[in-house]
């Protein structure tokens, strides 16, 4: 009836295994939060910032105005430069959001002034995963989609959930070799 059909041996140096596809993306996909404790580790970041940006600036303000108890008042200052920091940071990772669908990644964020960013897969150059210490300790990362253009064309998405980061980097990876095949 028909032929047998060759196939390579497990051995050979030639076989690669075929690479599981990602599940396709539904037609419309919600716009999804970042994870709390992203959020968290944001907070203590922006409120050792605050404490020595905002404090020594307010601290240093109190020394030059000679202002009573000049000493313990720059002392107490970067309490309050931590506080805002703090609130800031926190507020800045709970106020972005993601979202991938078929065209493409869109990244809002939402402080005072909405900002939303579209990458269209057509600009997609390559894929990047950052995950430094603190980050692998909270089970995060950073995903770096580098875009056609300059050298510094890049959006970058920290505070992801670590599987979250590997299944976009992935998808969008694959949609990419999708893309290359086509042409």
């Amino acid at each position: 009836m028909f032929p047998p059909v060759e196939r390579p041996a497990l051995s050979d140096p030639a076989f690669v295994p075929p690479l599981p596809t990602p599940p396709p993306l539904p037609a419309h996909t919600e716009w999804q939060p970042l994870p709390r404790r992203a959020a968290t580790l944001a907070g203590v970041a922006g409120g050792i910032t605050g404490a020595i940006l905002i404090g020594g600036a307010l601290g240093a303000l109190w020394i030059v105005f000679d202002m009573p108890m000049r000493w313990m008042g720059a002392a107490t200052m970067p309490l309050p430069g931590a506080l805002i920091g703090a609130f800031f940071g926190y507020r800045r990772q709970r106020r972005t959001w993601w979202r991938l669908d078929a065209q493409g990644l869109g990244v809002r964020r939402d402080l005072m002034w909405q900002l939303e960013t579209r990458v269209p897969l057509s600009r997609v150059q390559h894929l990047d995963l950052r995950r430094g210490p603190i980050e692998r300790t909270a089970q995060l990362a950073t995903l770096v989609v580098h875009t056609a253009g300059s050298r510094f064309s890049a959006v970058s998405l920290s505070g992801l959930d670590q599987a979250d980061a590997e299944r976009l980097r992935d998808t969008l990876g694959h949609q990419l070799d999708q893309d290359d095949d086509a042409l």
